[in-house]
């Protein structure tokens, strides 16, 4: 599997650090790094080819490049408005637009809340073109006893909505 991972924003980056620690060492991964440049470095050594969200020229910018899926974790109400819109500024909004344009998986994970009417209205703008909305909710029935299980709980569900396999929680009825 080829899969794009975009962070952006600061609150939740953590969120989408750990969502690249736990992906299976198979997964041929392209980060985009935005101004949060500074996580670029724990991922050096994996499989993971590393972009500057200036970049927008960068291979992973066209359709021809043919990734399965992309993942924008979080996503902040400003990249999250720009996709919605159609615009297309940088490397996390060209990506994001490529994904839509090829009918190909997109997850975005919104940080902020409470939520606007605006931000709620792109949502759906981006939900209607089959755009996976996948906030970091907390499932509350999963048995999670701390942070780092709530954390796996999420990411877990995100991978679940993009084809991943994991192991990072208990399903239902296991």
């Amino acid at each position: 599997m080829r899969l794009v991972v975009a962070i952006t924003g600061a609150s939740g980056v953590e969120l989408g650090e750990k969502f690249i620690e736990y992906l299976p060492k198979d997964i041929e991964t392209h980060l985009i790094a935005t101004k949060n440049a500074q996580i670029v470095k724990r991922f050096e050594s994996n499989n993971i080819s590393i972009y500057q969200n200036s970049n927008i020229a960068s291979k992973i910018a066209s359709g021809s490049f043919l990734v399965d899926a992309t993942a924008i974790i979080p996503c902040s109400m400003n990249s999250l408005a720009k996709i919605a819109n159609g615009i297309a500024d940088n490397l996390v909004t060209r990506v994001a637009s490529v994904a839509i344009k090829e009918q190909k998986r997109l997850l975005i994970a919104p940080r902020e809340m409470p939520l606007s009417v605006i931000a709620l209205e792109n949502m759906l703008k981006l939900a209607r073109l089959n755009v996976i909305i996948s906030p970091p909710i907390l499932g509350y029935y999963s048995d999670s006893n701390n942070l780092i299980d709530m954390e796996k709980f999420i990411i877990g569900k995100w991978y679940d909505s993009l084809g991943i396999r994991h192991n990072l929680y208990r399903r239902w009825g296991d």
